[in-house]
């Protein structure tokens, strides 16, 4: 007698499992799904309404990049969520690292951030999908099905800050270097002491930035630079 397939248990015993067919193992068409997030409660929500679709099913969850890698090589799962920013590997390096291994994984980036530079990362590196946390229950599971099909799936909103960033002008190296430490509040003459700059040099660099940036003061060039992911606080 076969013995019958044992059922991939959550983590969380209060999620809802797999769902099965009436021989007790699952259904061989549902949507296998890997969930990598630092937070345990997004974790929860996710399984939770994932694993309560007939069509899907979570395999594993993961907390950070690393763990992601080692739970994806396991699984192989036909979907992987992926959050952005995790402790030990990033979401952009771990989506990097599994496009290595597998050109044609199919990766849906989930996170709270909607920062031009973020998205642009994400898309590069490969991403068939970027919805922001708060997207509605009915988009996220379309998103998931439909990448898994084979589309790629970024919103209107969030393809038209990548349309804005990549046709912006970009920051050369030591424009960057300004713009961070204008960013924590360091002054012209601060700025020129660090990088070894005049002061002069300083605020010619800072005209440029505020052209590109498109902005006319200092407080509107930190917002604007936040926004778009290019500095860090």
């Amino acid at each position: 007698m076969n013995r019958p397939t044992k059922v991939a248990k959550s983590p969380l015993p209060f999620a809802p499992q797999r769902q099965e067919n009436g021989s007790g193992s699952a259904h061989m068409d549902q949507i296998r799904v890997l969930i990598v997030d630092d937070h345990t409660t997004v974790l929860a929500g996710l399984t939770a309404i994932i694993n309560m679709q007939p069509d899907m099913v979570v395999v594993a969850e993961a907390a950070n990049g690393i763990e992601a890698l080692r739970l994806w090589q396991r699984h192989r799962p036909d979907i992987t969520l992926l959050d952005l920013r995790m402790p030990k590997m990033d979401g952009v390096s771990a989506l990097n690292e599994i496009r290595q291994r597998d050109q044609s994984a199919r990766v849906i980036v989930l996170t709270t951030y909607d920062a031009d530079l973020d998205i642009l990362r994400a898309v590069k590196a490969g991403a068939k999908g970027y919805l922001l946390k708060d997207a509605r229950r009915e988009e996220l599971l379309d998103c998931i099905r439909k990448v898994n099909s084979g589309e790629t799936r970024i919103p209107q909103a969030i393809m038209q800050k990548l349309v804005t960033g990549i046709s912006s002008e970009p920051m050369t190296d030591r424009e960057a270097e300004v713009l961070q430490l204008l960013a924590v509040g360091r002054s012209n003459k601060e700025i020129g002491a660090n990088l070894s700059i005049s002061e002069f040099t300083v605020k010619g660099h800072l005209r440029s930035i505020f052209s590109k940036l498109n902005v006319l003061s200092r407080t509107e060039a930190i917002a604007a630079a936040s926004r778009r992911g290019l500095v860090q606080f």
